[in-house]
């Protein structure tokens, strides 16, 4: 009997121990975790290599590149061609291969509205100079174990839920609800495998989805580069007139995708 009412105290303990956490608390243990603030912003440009992994398995390169401080280029290499969408701080543009277009066409208004909330950093950090509302909402379940969860508004009024870990105050899970196609949709983003790169802690492995959709896709990081010369017209939309920046060059072995995998995903 004893023994029972002391686990009731404990719980008990744990519980409002966790309630006693405030948002502003669990982000500033975050970032302290990840390496603090100094190093956070000596980061000026980051290249990160990566490989895709889609529905039925198959596989992609992608580099992502960005730099302050909210410019952001992604390349998605599959088939031999490589696909590009870009942000150069106010304007979005897009290059689609795939679909038999060469030229570069501007992002529509739900393609450019994730680019237009985001920066460089992640959402917590300097959130109140953004102008973003962060709240804590308490705890939440993931994967069978507790997280912190914090509810963060945009200025925009696009919400999202972060789940932080209770032991290392980082994200492992980030909800949010979008327009698309007319229609709100919640998507969930899972991150994981965090390394230190340059004396800060990133996640090298995030996985997408629609929320209760069991059909995700993943991507690994293979590589990533701090503070590597970027120039601004990797960002801006190319003309007539200009040529558009060559795609970054890399490994043979990160541009093949694997082999194995490819073929365990055509057996039935």
């Amino acid at each position: 009997m004893r023994r029972a009412l002391l686990t009731i105290v404990g719980l008990m303990f744990f519980a409002a121990s966790a309630s006693a956490q405030t948002a502003d608390e669990i982000i500033s243990k975050y970032i302290a975790k990840i390496g603090g603030m100094e190093k956070i912003q000596a980061v000026k440009t980051m290249r990160i290599i990566g490989k895709f992994i889609g529905g039925g398995r198959f596989e992609a390169v992608t580099v992502d590149e960005s730099k302050r401080p909210n410019m952001q280029r992604n390349e998605f290499r599959l088939q031999g061609m490589t696909g590009i969408t870009a942000f150069d701080g106010k304007t979005g543009w897009k290059i689609v291969p795939w679909q038999g277009k060469k030229d570069a066409e501007s992002l529509s208004e739900e393609e450019i509205e994730p680019y237009m909330e985001s920066d460089f950093d992640d959402a917590l950090i300097n959130y109140k100079q953004k102008k973003i509302k962060v709240e804590y909402v308490g705890l939440d379940d993931f994967e069978g174990t507790d997280a912190y969860k914090l509810k963060v508004t945009y200025p925009s009024g696009t919400v999202k839920h972060y789940f932080m870990d209770t032991d290392y105050y980082v994200p492992i899970k980030i909800e949010t609800k979008r327009m698309v196609r007319g229609a709100e949709v919640e998507f969930e983003t899972i991150l994981g495998d965090y390394k230190e790169v340059g004396g800060v802690y990133y996640p090298h492995s995030i996985e997408n989805g629609v929320k209760g959709n069991p059909n995700r896709s993943e991507i690994v990081f293979e590589k990533i580069e701090i503070n590597i010369p970027l120039d601004d017209s990797r960002f801006v939309r190319p003309t007539a007139a200009t040529t558009q920046p060559s795609p970054v060059k890399m490994d043979a072995s990160m541009e093949k995708p694997n082999q194995k995998k490819t073929e365990d995903a055509k057996k039935p």
